[in-house]
């Protein structure tokens, strides 16, 4: 009975904020400053599936400027979770595909986030000029999961290097936002699913790094992400068994 109530609320919420978002975006399309304020309202839906989410920044994250964001992916909640901390004129980078899902594509695409075609090798390619371009003629910062797709509870999968090379070209720092672990904790026909913890972590400098050494940069930030979503993990697991 809970699953039902959830299912109707989310696609009810769901559809109005898409409709009605796209209008709003008609009066300034492909403006960035929508996908953050879009973003927190889809965020909303965290305590509908019964989520306590926690967001932790550094004080200086309102300083990072341009950048590329990268956050782990870990399945269809990240819509509901990783989009609170979303910040201020950041875009994301999606499937070309997302912008024929009813509603929520035309909003995807209104709010001007960077659309591509992953089916074609070498128009992927093409994505890292893309978004070297964005980064020369906006005053925006781009996100990205640099696993490529959902890892559905397989943990932290390997990076791909294609939002590393874009900001060694771009000549901006990368900055990891790291979320505990939500894979097979979340039961809908349950009021509480826990808490789960969002941080994001200080900007990675790459101007020490070229398309030689693209590899390393990568590396090393998926170290620094595995070792803080385990912490993270730990802290949960804490947290949630001091209040059983």
């Amino acid at each position: 009975m809970l699953l039902i109530l959830r299912a109707i609320i989310v696609i009810i919420y769901c559809i109005l904020v898409c409709v009605f978002g796209s209008i709003y975006c008609l009066f300034s399309p492909r403006n960035p400053r929508h996908v953050a304020t879009f973003g927190h309202l889809f965020g909303r839906l965290s305590t509908v599936f019964g989520l306590k989410v926690e967001l932790r920044k550094p004080a200086s994250a309102v300083n990072n400027g341009k950048c590329i964001y990268i956050a782990n992916h870990q399945n269809n909640y990240d819509m509901v979770t990783v989009s609170n901390i979303v910040q201020p004129r950041t875009v994301t980078v999606g499937k070309k595909s997302l912008a024929w899902i009813p509603f929520f594509g035309q909003l995807y695409w209104l709010t001007g986030n960077l659309l591509i075609d992953r089916d074609n090798r070498a128009k992927a390619h093409g994505t890292i000029a893309q978004v070297v371009e964005a980064f020369a003629k906006k005053d925006i910062s781009v996100w990205m999961f640099p696993e490529g797709t959902r890892s559905r509870g397989r943990g932290l999968l390997p990076f791909k290097t294609g939002a590393f090379h874009a900001a060694i070209a771009a000549g901006v720092p990368v900055v990891p936002i790291c979320v505990s672990t939500t894979s097979g904790k979340i039961n809908l026909n349950r009021w509480n699913n826990g808490h789960v913890i969002i941080e994001m972590l200080e900007p990675v400098d790459t101007s020490g790094y070229s398309k030689e050494s693209v590899r390393e940069l990568a590396a090393y930030c998926q170290e620094l992400m595995q070792t803080k979503i385990v912490q993270l993990d730990a802290e949960v697991a804490q947290r949630e068994a001091a209040e059983k």
